[in-house]
């Protein structure tokens, strides 16, 4: 009888404990989506926030050549985000092993000076864009290299590239200021429509572009299987090294560019292009908090790139030290990479 007794205790018991296990997972998938909305939801009114505290206590800030201001200005760092946007998609979130290239402010400085220095040599507008733009790949390039075929870590990489290229910018420009004008530079540079900026619209056009090609093609959605699930893209038959590899390739054809569109803003080429760095760290990283899975896309990067500029902008307004400005964009960095780490843990148990 005793024993009757221990059976049907045994085979009533299993079923609870598999319907327990079964509501456990079921709550901490609820409980991390519930987190992921209150993270981005909370963002935005973080942004929304920033944005009438700064339209009242700097009544200039909220206007119109102002709103230009802040696109131009975005202009630069906002396709820096993008590329490194594409090489977190390709190389994972983590931000150790994963997709970063520290390289691209360098690249951006390095490539500016060769289309200043191509300029000043007399080369036409033409000449020098290619410049620009095969100085970025030929640094994506060496990433690519270095990470896929050398096995090296793709922060210490791109470290390594970023001082390298840092170098031979003070080489070419002797430490110096390379001027540069000419009739395209002065078309990039000027006001657009209803005021705003020529370098607005063109990023916007550009995010527009890479976001049809990254979010809505086959590429992209390979793109994002290599970074998420990279043994799954193996075993599916992807070539994850080589999509790696065209990430860095994209990337470094963004600092190029970024190049270019520093030479038409600045007027020449520039000393500080290390400076960018930290701005685009942040707001790559912060572009995976506007999305809706807290997955890295580039409508978020926009969105991110819009609120760093408009942080700084406003800072300037109320004349408040860069310094703190450096000190809000490593506060960001910190609160974004725990958030998001604490959330994929969580996603994880």
């Amino acid at each position: 009888m005793s024993v009757d007794a221990a059976h049907l205790s045994t085979a009533l018991s299993a079923p609870v404990r598999h319907e327990t296990g079964a509501t456990k997972t079921a709550t901490g998938a609820f409980g991390r989506r519930l987190a992921v909305l209150a993270l981005r939801q909370g963002s935005m009114a973080v942004f929304i926030g920033v944005l009438v505290y700064f339209s009242i206590a700097a009544p200039y800030f909220f206007t119109v050549g102002n709103i230009g201001n802040v696109l131009g200005q975005s202009a630069i760092a906002g396709v820096l985000a993008i590329g490194l946007t594409i090489v977190i998609i390709a190389g994972g979130s983590n931000v150790v092993t994963g997709g970063i290239d520290l390289s691209l402010a360098a690249n951006m400085g390095l490539s500016a000076a060769v289309y200043a220095s191509l300029l000043q040599a007399g080369q036409g507008d033409a000449v020098a864009i290619i410049g620009a733009l095969g100085t970025g790949l030929v640094i994506g390039a060496i990433n690519a290299a270095a990470i896929t075929l050398a096995g090296i870590v793709p922060l210490l990489a791109t470290l390594a590239v970023m001082n390298v290229v840092a170098g031979l910018e003070l080489v070419l420009t002797q430490n110096t200021v390379v001027p540069a004008s000419s009739d395209f530079l002065s078309a990039v540079s000027a006001s657009g429509p209803f005021g705003i900026p020529v370098l607005a619209y063109v990023l916007l056009g550009f995010a527009a572009l890479v976001a049809a090609l990254v979010q809505y093609t086959p590429l992209g959605l390979r793109l994002y299987a290599v970074g998420e699930f990279p043994e799954a893209a193996r075993a599916a038959g992807l070539r994850v090294k080589l999509f790696i590899s065209g990430a860095f390739l994209a990337s470094g054809l963004c600092g190029g560019f970024a190049g270019i569109l520093s030479v038409s803003y600045l007027s020449g080429s520039t000393t500080g292009a290390g400076d960018m760095l930290l701005p685009v760290v942040v707001t790559a990283l912060l572009g995976t908090v506007f999305s809706r899975r807290l997955v890295p896309t580039i409508g978020g990067t926009l969105l991110a790139t819009l609120f760093v500029s408009s942080l700084i902008n406003g800072f300037q307004l109320l004349n408040i030290s860069s310094t703190l400005v450096s000190g809000v964009q490593g506060l960001l960095i910190l609160l974004v990479v725990s958030a998001t780490t604490l959330l994929q843990r969580k996603g994880n148990q």
